[in-house]
C-alpha cells in the first residue's frame, strides 16, 4: 500500500507538448481567474475553445496585446496545445517569468517542462510518462504554498485521517489527536501527509489520474458509457438496479454530460462510496422512496448518531432525489458547483485544498477525510481507461508545484490545537449544518443523537465552518460539554454571518438531554390540553413527525423509556 513509486530515468526521444515560441522560454501567462475562456480570436463573440484553470501557466505565442471586444485590457495569444492556440482576456492573467532550479535539461521532453515551469524533481518521472503515452499532457498548477506550512495544515487534528493496518508505517499516525476516527481509520501525522501530498510519488500511469481533469470531455464521448460499466459492473448497487430496469452505466454517462462533469469521476466516486456490497443498500435500491448514490449527508457524526442509510435518506428526501437520474444528476451538480467549479477540479484537489478560488477555503472543504482516497480512485479510472483500450487517448493532467519542495517534514503536535483552518468558509450556514451530519429547518437544528455531547457537536460544525461554534443551554449560558437538550442554542458562523439554531431532539421535550418520564408526562399533558409545549420543545414532542402530538407519540416516548424503542432523530 505504502510502495514509493519508481521513477524511471529515461532519455525521451519525442517532443513533448508543442514547440515552443523564442519568447515562451522566459515568460509564461498565468490563468489568474477560474474558468477562463480560451477564444478562437480576440472578443467575448468570438468561440469558446476551452475554459482554463486558475493556477495554471500557458506559453505565449508572442507578447502583443491584442484588441477585442469585452476586455479593455487587450488579449494575449496563448500556446493550450501542440495543435491549439487562442486568446485570454489579459485582466484574466498574469504575465510572469519562469523560475528555474538551475538544472539543465538533457532533451526536449525536459526542456519543455522547465518551459512550463515543472521543477526538474518533476521531469524523470513525467517524462516516463509522457514516452509511453505521447498524447499525454501536464499543466503545472502554481500553488504558491510553502509546502512545509500546507502539509501542517493539512495534518490538522479532525482533517485527515489513514487506514489502521498491522503492517502501517506508525510514523503516519498523529497520536496527538484525541480520540480516534474508527476501529479502522486513525489521525494522520505529518509524515503521512507529505507522502501523499507529493506530487512526485504518484508519476506512473496507476496513481497519474487523480491528477486529471474531472469535467466531460467530448473526445472520450464513445466510450464514456463502457467505462462506467467496467467500474461499477462488479457492483451490488449497479446489479441491483439493473434488474430494476435502470442501467446505471447510461444513467451516469448522461447525467455527466448534462452537468459537465466527467461520467469516469462518477462512477469512480460511487463504487468508492457505497462498496460492492450491500451495507447502504437503503441509499441505492429506492427502497425509501429515494436514492444517493454519493453518500451525501452521510457525514461521520450522522452516521454515528442515526446510522448511513438513514443520514443519506434524508438528505435525499430534501433534494427530490426520487430517480436514480435524479440522484446522479443531482450530485454531479453538487460537485460541480461546490467543487469542480471553485477550484477542486481533481481528486487531489477535492482532498488537498490547495487552489481554491475562494482564498477563504484554502486548506479547508474537503470532500474526502482519507488521505489515500485519490490514489484509490486514480487506481480505479486507471483500470477501466486500461480494459477500454483507450489509456493513449489525450489526457490532461493538473499537477501541483510548491515552494520550498525539499523542506524535511518531522512529525509533531501540529494538529492537536483544532481543527487547522484559517478562516469561516463561504459555505451558507444551511449546507454547513448538513453537512456536518445534521438537519437544518428555519431556524432549527436536528437530526443530533439522543445523549450527545455538546462538545461532540461544537467539533463537527466546526470542521466544516473553519471557525468557533458557540453553544448556549437554556439558561443562554454558553457550555462546552455536557449533554445537549432540546431548546439548547446553536450559533454557526460562515465568513458572512452568524445564526443562532435551536436544538431540537425528538422525545426530549424538557430539554434536559434525556427521555424520561417528565418529557413522558409533558406530552400527554399536551394531548389532554392541560399543558402547552411551543416552539423546539412542540418539535421535539411530535416524535413520529406527522405534524401533530398525539397518542402515537406518546407511545414511542413510553417505549424509549422502557428500552423497546429507539426515536429517530
Amino acid at each position: 500500500m505504502y510502495k514509493k513509486v519508481i521513477i524511471l530515468c529515461c532519455s525521451i526521444l519525442s517532443f513533448f507538448i508543442f514547440a515552443s515560441s523564442v519568447s515562451a522560454g522566459t515568460k509564461m501567462a498565468l490563468v489568474t481567474y477560474n474558468n477562463a475562456s480560451l477564444r478562437t480570436a480576440p472578443g467575448t463573440k468570438n468561440a469558446e475553445i476551452a475554459v482554463l484553470n486558475s493556477g495554471t501557466k500557458y506559453n505565449l505565442a508572442d507578447e502583443t496585446l491584442y484588441t477585442g471586444s469585452g476586455c479593455s485590457s487587450g488579449w494575449y495569444k496563448l500556446i493550450y496545445n501542440e495543435t491549439t492556440t487562442g486568446y485570454v482576456c489579459a485582466s484574466l492573467l498574469s504575465i510572469v517569468e519562469v523560475s528555474t532550479d538551475g538544472a539543465t535539461p538533457t532533451n526536449a521532453c525536459e526542456t519543455e517542462l522547465s518551459n512550463l515551469g515543472f521543477p526538474s524533481s518533476y521531469w524523470a518521472g513525467l517524462c516516463s510518462l509522457k514516452s509511453k503515452h505521447p498524447n499525454w499532457s501536464f499543466q503545472p498548477v502554481m500553488t504558491n504554498l510553502d509546502w512545509a506550512t500546507a502539509v501542517d495544515k493539512e495534518s490538522a487534528c479532525q482533517k485527515s485521517y489513514i487506514s489502521f493496518a498491522s503492517s502501517i508505517n506508525h510514523d503516519y499516525i498523529d497520536s496527538t489527536c484525541k480520540g480516534e476516527y474508527s476501529s479502522t481509520f486513525y489521525p494522520a501525522s505529518q509524515q503521512a501527509l507529505a507522502f501523499y501530498m507529493d506530487p512526485r510519488n504518484w508519476f506512473d500511469e496507476k496513481y497519474i489520474f487523480q491528477f486529471n481533469y474531472l469535467k466531460y470531455d467530448n473526445t472520450l464521448t464513445n466510450h464514456y458509457t463502457n467505462g462506467v460499466k467496467a467500474i461499477i459492473k462488479s457492483t451490488d448497487f449497479y446489479t441491483y438496479n439493473l434488474n430494476k430496469g435502470y442501467d446505471l452505466a447510461f444513467i451516469t454517462t448522461e447525467a455527466g454530460k448534462n452537468t459537465n462533469v466527467s461520467p469516469m469521476f462518477l462512477a469512480s466516486r460511487m463504487q468508492k462510496e457505497l462498496g460492492n456490497g450491500t451495507s447502504l443498500k437503503t441509499l441505492y435500491s429506492g427502497e425509501a422512496g429515494v436514492y444517493n448514490f454519493f453518500n451525501y449527508g452521510v457525514t461521520d457524526s450522522c452516521a454515528t448518531s442515526t446510522g448511513a442509510n438513514n443520514c443519506g435518506v434524508a438528505y435525499a428526501e430534501q433534494r427530490g432525489w426520487k430517480t436514480p437520474l435524479l440522484a446522479i444528476q443531482g450530485a454531479s451538480n453538487l460537485l460541480a458547483s461546490t467543487y469542480i467549479n471553485v477550484g477542486q477540479y481533481t481528486t487531489y484537489f477535492q482532498k488537498f485544498n490547495v487552489v481554491p478560488t475562494v482564498s477563504t477555503n484554502l486548506y479547508i472543504h474537503q470532500y474526502m477525510a482519507d488521505i489515500t482516497a485519490p490514489s484509490v480512485e486514480s487506481s480505479t479510472t486507471y483500470k477501466s481507461y486500461s480494459s477500454l483500450g483507450i489509456l493513449d487517448l489525450g489526457f490532461v493532467f493538473y499537477i501541483p508545484i510548491y515552494n520550498n519542495m525539499n523542506a524535511t517534514i518531522s512529525n509533531s503536535a501540529n494538529g492537536a490545537s483544532g481543527n487547522g483552518s484559517t478562516s469561516a468558509t463561504t459555505m451558507d450556514i444551511a449546507s454547513i449544518v448538513t453537512s456536518s451530519g445534521y438537519r437544518y429547518s428555519g431556524g432549527y437544528i436536528s437530526g443530533i443523537k439522543l445523549g450527545t455531547d455538546v462538545s461532540t457537536v461544537i467539533s463537527s460544525i466546526e470542521a466544516i465552518s473553519g471557525t468557533d461554534v458557540v453553544v448556549k443551554n437554556a439558561s443562554g449560558t454558553n457550555v462546552t460539554s455536557g449533554k445537549i437538550g432540546t431548546g439548547y442554542k446553536v450559533v454557526v458562523t460562515n465568513s458572512n454571518k452568524s445564526e443562532e439554531l435551536k436544538v431540537v431532539i425528538k422525545g426530549d421535550t424538557s430539554g434536559d438531554g434525556v427521555v424520561n418520564a417528565l418529557d413522558l408526562l409533558q406530552v400527554q399533558k399536551q394531548i389532554l390540553g392541560s399543558y402547552s409545549l411551543s416552539g423546539a420543545n412542540k418539535l421535539a414532542g411530535d416524535t413520529s413527525g406527522d405534524g401533530a402530538i398525539n397518542a402515537l407519540d406518546l407511545l414511542q416516548v413510553q417505549k424509549q423509556i422502557l428500552g423497546l424503542y429507539t426515536i429517530a432523530q
